[in-house]
């Protein structure tokens, strides 16, 4: 694949697998290739590919004992078929960003924070910073943005935030952050895109539902625009 111009990779580490996506810049952006690498650490792994429109998919065997081996081969991939130097930037999904508002650019700061907030999510964080400090380590000067899961409910209420135990544990920040926001921010955009008009000025139940299920009450103050990319309506709120 000959590259074009300017390219948003997209990764998404999961706690078996890693996601990607490639999209060339654009109003909208247009996906020139996705796939995963799946199994990690297990037998069997492989990465499965598709450039819509042009190939069938298709898969290659790797052996990838964690995700940082997987993450290597992942980039020695990408650089055969695509050119990483097309690249403007990496964008990745992390699931939680505890009290972060907005994506980020990933400096070595964050990264040590998301370090020590592991114990809030063991199952995905190692995860996702293993991709990240992958590229870190071979392409030092590329933009990587975190895309914090949690970002779409930080302006719930106070009371849809607490849980019914101590305050003690609530002033060492347990408490319901709310998952799957870049979900329902995608949600909602494509409501304002695609629907009638008069649908973005009730109430809207999204449903997540996948390997992970949620539900997310968004009043009308929400479904009446369409996001910013940066996913930071003040007024939005999650009732769950």
């Amino acid at each position: 694949m000959k590259p074009a111009g300017p390219r948003i990779l997209t990764i998404n580490g999961g706690s078996s697998s890693i996601r990607f996506a490639l999209y060339e810049s654009g109003e909208p952006p247009e996906r020139r290739l996705s796939g995963m690498i799946d199994r990690i650490g297990l037998s069997g792994t492989k990465l499965t590919f598709h450039e819509p429109g042009r190939n069938p998919p298709d898969s290659v065997s790797l052996a990838a004992s964690d995700h940082k081996s997987a993450a290597h081969f992942l980039m020695d991939w990408l650089e055969e078929h695509v050119g990483l130097n097309s690249v403007a930037g990496v964008g990745h999904r992390v699931v939680h960003g505890m009290h972060h508002t907005q994506p980020e650019l990933i400096t070595q700061e964050l990264l040590e924070e998301l370090h020590r907030i592991v114990p809030c999510d063991p199952q995905h964080l190692p995860g996702e910073i293993k991709p990240i400090e992958a590229f870190n380590q071979r392409h030092p000067k590329l933009r990587q943005v975190a895309c914090f899961d949690t970002a779409f409910h930080r302006t719930m209420p106070r009371v849809s935030r607490l849980l019914p135990i101590p305050r003690r544990y609530t002033d060492q920040g347990v408490e319901r952050y709310g998952f799957h926001g870049l979900s329902n921010a995608y949600l909602i955009e494509e409501l304002a895109r695609l629907s009638d008009p008069a649908a973005t000025k009730g109430r809207v139940i999204l449903a997540h539902l996948g390997n992970g299920v949620s539900l997310a009450a968004v009043p009308p103050c929400t479904t009446a625009r369409a996001l910013t990319p940066a996913w930071t309506s003040r007024r939005r709120r999650d009732y769950r």
